[in-house]
């Protein structure tokens, strides 16, 4: 893996974060309800899904650049 393709993985988990995040938080009907456990579990599966899917291959990396060691 290259410096690049871990940059670009890194950058897509991360909004995938925020984005459950967002949607996590949003189930609750009120903030103080929210559940953060469950919160923070579901943007950890998530995150983790985010790194597993990039494996398959990122737009952000060309072919050029996998085979480019930075």
């Amino acid at each position: 893996m290259t410096k690049k393709w871990i940059k670009a993985a890194t950058v897509r988990a991360v909004k995938t974060a925020a984005q459950t995040a967002i949607g996590a938080i949003g189930a609750a009907s009120v903030f103080n309800q929210v559940d953060w456990v469950t919160v923070g579990g579901t943007v950890l599966l998530a995150t983790i899904a985010s790194f597993f899917t990039s494996v398959a291959g990122l737009p952000e990396v060309t072919d050029d650049d996998k085979n480019v060691q930075g």
